[in-house]
């Protein structure tokens, strides 16, 4: 039949997901119409049925319904028999407890309630005035406990415990006060009447029909903020369980209501209960299977029960896997705790821990590879083989099968090693150490556990232990230094690259505040048409793109007394330009060496006074050549004399640089006391110009180029090659300018011999 089919599709939902009031209702209409629930087994299935309808949700219609069914079909209530005058009564007082304090219907429950035992009064002998009394008593004390509960039209019951009294001959009418009477019962039904007007507002806010679902919830959780701040706890679950109703798949009212009870009730049949619905209407949120299965065990549930939810909870599927991980933590840490601290006759046996402890692992390994959720559970799972277990070879296969997948993660190491290291066990650790030391981590991993190693060696090692360890690290740190400094160059390059026209615009704004403050080849023309003279206050010009940089003064340390030399010399009139006469010229710098690199191999000898770093002027990239000027002859001394030392792993080839070999002559010192006056003064130092002549003569002292002395014809060899016009002075230098040689070419500008070999 139809009926049957619909019974069963009823029955599969039902284990699967709570049922609303409505759709229990109607079920037990469907039984009632195939089967007379006069008969025991009909009677016996339909209360069934009512019995897990309430338990689902909180309906006052769905209860009413219960009480009047029991009424009507039970034979042994119907006839008020002792024992069905007791199960009524039981299942009223249920009722009252899961909705009687429903401000807006609960006032249903007590009013059947009355009706119930005022039909039992009736059945009661006039002979038996002791029984009588008994039950007049029982019904006036149900009037006083509704009349000291917050409920709708509570001036209704009033009237009606009026009435009811005068029918009892107690009151002589039903307007008299009933504090004269029982001023206790007026008291706790005054309080009532202030405790619902202070609700009744709240009731209007969830009983408004034309709102958004988002802003009802609100309104509820406005409700319970008010009735937990005032209400007492059996008032707030029943406003959890009113809300539960209507929201019925909100996984923040499930969380918040369970929280609530965790933290009121803790242990108990009706938290377990609570979480049972919760897990049914929103299987989904792994919080919630978590804190069922630690409210189970704070009710001392058995293994079975335990076990039973463990593995229903993993038939569903979670938002993150992290939900999977804390779920498979909580059930270790249960099985820990019983066989810790349980004793008893079936003690739990440690391969069920080791074997949760697997599943957790093939369940979560393809998901939280390299996390830390997954080295936390294999750190755990390793513990407490070496203390539950006491199996210190399954410990290590622990570790060893982790590193197979994870073995990129520096804390999978230093897990296993500190675990060694507890267990006193050096050796071991020792040979960790070795295997993973020359690996590659992430961040700055890899120095961590090559310090991390000589640490280990200065409190466990002998000194031969130390003197290993630092014999494998040292190169190995070193390695890592000038990888740090090659990645750092190349993202500052990167950074420089990504905005070109930035740099472009910086390069342009440089030469040409270097054009109109230093560069004596330019020249522009008055309004006679006659040139102008060059400023006296020139000093030299960079080119190819060498790196400007401002003139500061001795090293702080080591050359305070240079400083103080210099600033004398300058003040007294002998004053001195800083020419290529004490300058040294580097060449076989590392590409990634900087202006504070260079400083610091120089930092012993101090007196430097501007570094310039040739770099490219296309892409950019440094040339591996420098000029450094000094103040005096005596530091550029001591700086040659460095030549050949090594810097970021290349030997350094150091020179004096001579400008004399190609003609260039040193700036006139009243120019450099003119440059001082204005600059010095201002903290912005000298800043000196070189030719290409300058750096194609320096190069050849470096072996850069290959021309022969003497020699008409150039040769170029290697990765830089120059062009080197002979008697080329710089544009606007007229002095001394030596004639052009018989039977040969004009002397070229520098823009011409330009042209000739780039263009």
């Amino acid at each position: 039949m139809l009926i049957c089919k619909l019974t069963k599709a009823r029955e599969a939902m039902s284990e699967i997901f709570p049922l609303s009031p409505p759709t229990w209702q109607q079920w037990i209409k469907d039984e009632l119409s195939l089967n007379t629930a006069s008969r025991p087994e009909a009677f016996s299935r339909v209360l069934k049925l009512y019995e897990r309808g309430v338990f689902d949700y909180l309906s006052v219609s769905l209860w009413c319904d219960y009480l009047d069914f029991v009424q009507e079909f039970d034979p042994m209530v119907h006839q008020c028999s002792p024992t069905g005058i007791s199960k009524s009564r039981d299942i009223f007082e249920t009722a009252l407890t899961a909705a009687g304090l429903h401000v807006a219907q609960g006032s249903k429950i007590w009013e059947a309630y009355r009706q119930y035992e005022q039909a039992v009064l009736l059945t009661i002998d006039e002979s038996d005035a002791q029984a009588k009394e008994k039950q007049v008593q029982h019904i006036r004390s149900l009037f006083h406990r509704q009349l000291s509960i917050p409920l709708a039209d509570m001036n209704s019951t009033l009237i009606a415990y009026k009435t009811w009294e005068v029918e009892q001959g107690n009151f002589n009418d039903a307007s008299i006060d009933l504090i004269d009477c029982y001023p206790h019962v007026a008291s706790a039904y005054q309080k009532a009447v202030e405790m619902y007007n202070a609700r009744i507002h709240l009731e209007e806010q969830i009983s408004i029909q034309h709102i958004s679902d988002s802003e009802r919830l609100q309104q509820y959780m406005n409700y319970l903020k008010f009735e937990q701040s005032t209400g007492t706890p059996a008032r707030i679950q029943v406003l959890y369980e009113r809300a539960i109703t209507d929201f019925p798949l909100s996984p923040d009212l499930w969380l918040d209501y369970t929280r609530y009870l965790d933290k009121t009730l803790k242990v108990g049949k009706i938290v377990s209960n609570v979480y049972s619905r919760a897990t049914k209407n929103c299987p989904w949120v792994g919080e919630l299977w978590v804190r069922y299965m630690l409210s189970l065990e704070r009710g001392h549930a058995s293994e079975k029960d335990l076990a039973e939810i463990f593995e229903k909870s993993l038939q569903y599927t979670f938002s993150t896997v992290d939900e999977y991980l804390e779920l498979f933590l909580t059930r270790v840490d249960g099985l820990r705790r019983r066989m810790t601290f349980t004793k008893g006759e079936n003690p739990l046996e440690y391969k069920i821990i080791r074997e949760t402890f697997q599943r957790a692992s093939d369940y979560l390994s393809p998901y939280m590879k390299n996390t830390n959720g997954l080295l936390h559970i294999h750190a755990y799972w390793a513990h407490l083989e070496t203390k539950l277990g006491n199996d210190i070879t399954a410990a290590r296969g622990v570790w060893e099968n982790f590193l197979k997948t994870c073995g990129s993660m520096l804390e999978a190491w230093t897990g296993y090693i500190t675990m060694e290291v507890e267990l006193g066990h050096i050796n071991e650790a020792r040979s960790i150490y070795k295997r993973c030391y020359s690996k590659r981590f992430s961040g700055t991993g890899s120095e961590d556990i090559c310090n991390s190693w000589l640490r280990f060696e200065r409190e466990f090692g002998k000194l031969e232990d130390f003197d290993h360890a630092l014999q494998k690290v040292t190169p190995r740190l070193d390695e890592l230094r000038v990888f740090r400094l090659q990645q750092e160059s190349k993202s500052v390059e990167e950074m420089e690259n990504s905005n070109p026209r930035s740099n472009v615009g910086d390069k342009r704004k440089v030469r040409s505040d270097i054009a109109d403050e230093q560069s004596p080849a330019k020249r522009k023309k008055d309004a006679s048409g006659k040139l102008k003279k060059p400023p006296k206050d020139n000093t030299y010009q960079v080119q190819n793109s060498s790196q400007l940089t401002k003139v500061e003064g001795t090293n702080q340390k080591n050359n305070k007394s240079d400083d103080n030399r210099s600033e004398q010399q300058l003040t007294r009139g002998k004053h001195r330009a800083y020419s290529d006469q004490c300058t040294a010229f580097i060449s076989n710098l590392h590409p990634t060496a900087n202006d504070e690199h260079i400083r610091d191999f120089f930092s012993d000898i101090g007196g430097i006074v501007a570094i310039r770093i040739l770099h490219d002027k296309f892409t950019g990239k440094s040339r591996g050549l420098a000029y450094v000027d000094f103040l005096d002859d005596e530091h550029l001394v001591a700086a040659v004399a460095k030549n050949k030392n090594t810097l970021l792993g290349k030997k350094l080839s150091i020179a004096r640089s001579d400008p004399k070999r190609g003609g260039k002559e040193t700036l006139d010192p009243k120019n450099a006391e003119h440059a001082h006056a204005n600059n010095h003064s201002d903290k912005k130092g000298l800043v000196s110009k070189e030719t290409d002549d300058t750096f194609m003569r320096d190069a050849q002292d470096g072996k850069f180029s290959s021309r022969k002395p003497g020699s008409g014809n150039m040769q170029f060899k290697g990765k830089n090659t120059f062009a080197v016009p002979r008697n080329v002075r710089p544009l606007g230098y007229t002095a001394n300018k030596p004639k052009a040689e018989e039977g040969g070419e004009t002397p070229k500008s520098n823009e011409e011999f330009r042209k000739m070999f780039i263009g």
